[in-house]
């Protein structure tokens, strides 16, 4: 009969390798967890760069508990609509940020740390420079409701402009919105505190220019959305931006974007007149 050592050395392995791999293990060896994100259009690329950069934060911080990942772009560009269909349905992306309203978070699944503090909830207005007279005049929202605005046809700021009474005209692409503004479809644009200034520039000898008196308030939340059928890939990400709140990697990255610190500083300067708007 073999003695009790040479019998646990046999044993061991056995055992060893019937039991389940430790979970790094199994985490190393499974494929990585893939996020799918929409194009990001040309006008808004200097300031929706920073999206990808904060999920790429998250997802590094959690790369120990949840195995690795992998980060890609749809080839083409998506309607404001077609991105909520897409993610809606398991399509193309699994992954976008957008402002919130009641219907996108009923449809979808939000991840609700809001991605860009209180920049997304003043809006300042991209007009023809030769109109910037007309708008320094006007100091009432009666006022403004005898101009028109542009937006997306499926932006949440749409609705509440309607909800005011101020009249929209929409189109289903952004990038359509510059053109239209031009030709005088509508009167202005209203554009988050981060946004406008990139987009000028972005858009520089075409006769357009931020509206320099008026500041429109509204909360409108930015989150990063999924599809409600793929809360893992919600409860990764969350985790990750906890985690990135609370070791100051996230304010760094926020802070390093220069259309949010000139955003930021705007709204820190009072200078503008402020028209509270209703929610839906």
């Amino acid at each position: 009969m073999p003695p009790l050592r040479l019998l646990a050395g046999l044993l061991l392995p056995l055992l060893a390798a019937a039991l389940p791999a430790p979970a790094a293990a199994r985490q190393s060896a499974a494929a990585p967890q893939r996020f799918v994100l929409p194009a990001v259009s040309a006008s808004a690329r200097e300031h929706a760069a920073y999206f990808p950069r904060l999920l790429r934060l998250a997802l590094d911080k959690t790369v120990a508990t949840d195995g690795p990942y992998e980060l890609a772009y749809y080839g083409n560009e998506l309607t404001s609509l077609r991105r909520n269909i897409e993610l809606k349905n398991n399509g193309v992306i699994n992954v976008m940020w957008d402002g919130a309203n009641r219907q996108r978070e009923a449809e979808l699944l939000p991840v609700r740390i809001s991605l860009i503090k209180e920049l997304n909830d003043y809006r300042v207005f991209l007009i023809r420079s030769e109109d910037a007279a007309r708008f320094a005049a006007v100091r009432t929202l009666d006022e403004l409701r005898k101009l028109k605005a542009g937006a997306g046809a499926n932006w949440p700021s749409a609705d509440v402009l309607r909800f005011n009474g101020l009249p929209v005209e929409t189109s289903g692409g952004y990038e359509y919105l510059f053109p239209m503004l031009r030709v005088k479809r509508f009167d202005y644009m209203p554009r988050g505190a981060q946004e406008a200034w990139a987009e000028m520039e972005l858009h520089q000898g075409e006769g357009l220019q931020v509206e320099s008196t008026i500041f429109l308030h509204y909360r409108v939340p930015f989150y990063f959305f999924v599809s409600r059928s793929r809360p893992e890939l919600a409860a990764r990400i969350e985790r990750g931006l906890r985690m990135a709140q609370k070791d100051g990697s996230f304010e760094r990255l926020f802070n390093s974007i220069p259309a949010f610190q000139r955003g930021m500083a705007e709204i820190a300067a009072r200078k503008r007149r402020v028209f509270e708007l209703r929610l839906p």
